[in-house]
């Protein structure tokens, strides 16, 4: 048998394991003596018809689109703005992705620090230009701890996306925008007749990456909030953690978590779809 073949198995057992983890009724002694039984949907039809998940659905939403609208728009302006040449722009790019280079863990545990609401920078500088007068509870507040999650999300994300848009941008021809000035064509005019169109697919590639990736968003919202405070920050990625290593209920946490890879499937397929599309036309 190829080589590639033995490749290939080795990527989808993950994925088989789990779609069949989720049709049994799993159990810490049924995985370990392997008498698991067989329940077909049931897992599914349990998850969905729990009264948590109109919440969870609910959040993951508000988490995903918050996430991608800004980490999109802040990369693209950031692409833009570093596609010019001016001294130390190299070195600011740089600085720019250390957010998205250091590890999860790492900076979801500096980000804790920066909110902590007795220490934390954030509320240190907010009543130190005189915006606050008592230290706000960013994460420990069933108001404020989805929008805290969010924004340290999109901070995390700001510099892949403007990573990828600045590539493309440098592959745009000059020539493009050279006959764009000479018929008179504004800066904004511009930017949506020849930036937007060339860099279709970039951009295509981008939301796709930046929904699935947020999607399954774990290790910064476990190490910021851990799903709390009363569910207000629970996703799906750690409700199916939840599910399995808090309720040592597996089945339904690998029920939640194939739904969760059909659901990137559909949007990568979408994806491929349109691209196919567009290179017809």
């Amino acid at each position: 048998m190829p080589a590639i073949v033995y490749v290939c198995l080795l990527f989808a057992y993950p994925i088989v394991y789990n779609v069949l983890l989720s049709l049994r009724q799993s159990s810490v002694i049924g995985l370990l003596n392997n008498s698991a039984g067989f329940v077909g949907l049931s897992n599914y039809h349990t998850a969905i018809t729990n009264p948590v998940l109109p919440t969870v659905v609910e959040n993951t939403a508000l988490f995903v689109v918050g996430s991608i609208v800004f980490q999109f728009g802040i990369g693209f302006l950031l692409a833009l703005f570093f596609s010019q040449r001016f001294p130390l722009s190299g070195l600011l790019r740089s600085l720019i992705l250390v957010p998205w280079l250091l590890p999860g863990v790492v900076t979801g545990l500096v980000l804790r620090l920066m909110f902590d609401p007795t220490s934390g920078m954030v509320n240190q500088i907010l009543s130190d230009v005189g915006l606050i007068h008592t230290p706000i509870e960013w994460l420990t507040n069933t108001h404020l701890a989805l929008l805290t999650v969010v924004l340290a999300n999109i901070w995390i994300g700001i510099p892949f996306n403007m990573l990828l848009l600045h590539g493309g941008l440098q592959d745009i021809p000059k020539e493009l925008y050279e006959a764009a000035r000479v018929d008179g064509a504004g800066r904004a005019r511009t930017f949506w007749s020849v930036t937007v169109p060339v860099m279709r697919p970039v951009i295509a590639v981008v939301l796709v990456l930046g929904f699935i990736y947020t999607l399954k968003a774990f290790d910064i919202v476990i190490i910021l909030t851990g799903g709390g405070p009363v569910n207000s920050t629970q996703l799906l990625s750690t409700w199916a953690y939840t599910l399995s290593f808090g309720n040592l209920d597996f089945g339904q946490g690998a029920a939640i978590g194939t739904i969760m890879m059909l659901i990137s499937l559909v949007c990568a397929l979408a994806y491929v779809r349109s691209y196919r599309g567009e290179l017809r036309r």
